[in-house]
């Protein structure tokens, strides 16, 4: 295995292209921590808190929504059709050149 290419939006437009790991078992939170893009991940990603919430620009074919995924979008501002939870999007070798967008923070 080897790294692969992750391009990810930031909240002020600016476009991140990061090398990810897909042998360390990572999500594309833990990949947004690692780089110290602006993302929570309050619940230590156990889909709760929606502070890891993006937009999926590319036409990747993504694990399917969990029950505990589409709860908490429900329950999340700013959700858009292509809204996704970073936690939720294990980093494979199959998502390379994949395109993401932060959503914005949740209001306070």
């Amino acid at each position: 295995m080897s790294d692969i290419t992750i391009k990810i939006k930031d909240r002020e437009g600016v476009v991140h292209e990061l090398q990810a790991p897909t042998d360390m078992a990572m999500n594309i939170m833990e990949l947004c921590k690692a780089y110290e893009l602006p993302v929570e991940g309050t619940c230590g990603g156990m889909a709760m808190c929606a502070s890891c919430q993006c937009y999926v620009l590319s036409d990747h074919e993504l694990p399917e929504k969990q029950d505990a995924e589409e709860d908490m979008l429900d329950q999340a501002f700013y959700v858009e059709d292509n809204s996704r939870l970073g936690c939720q999007i294990p980093i494979t070798e199959a998502l390379d050149g994949l395109e993401i967008e932060l959503a914005p923070e949740s209001e306070v």
